[in-house]
């Protein structure tokens, strides 16, 4: 029973360690990845914007009416 609770994250482990460390890491420490030094750094590594930064697009901003017939 345990073990096919566990069997994922091992699975994930296996394919990638690196990232699953660093994620796990980042979860212990609760570090907020939109925050900086943290954004920064994963935008260099990455080379583009990969965390939202809260900005909406006009159409999204502020409540929506719908109309239900």
């Amino acid at each position: 029973m345990f073990m096919s609770e566990i069997t994922p994250i091992l699975n994930e482990f296996v394919k990638q360690p690196i990232a699953f460390l660093g994620g796990f890491a980042s979860g212990l420490l609760r570090l907020n990845l939109a925050d900086e030094p943290v954004k920064s750094w994963i935008d260099r590594q990455v080379g583009q914007s990969t965390v939202s930064t809260g900005e909406q697009s006009p159409s999204k901003q502020g409540p929506q009416s719908i109309s239900i017939d």
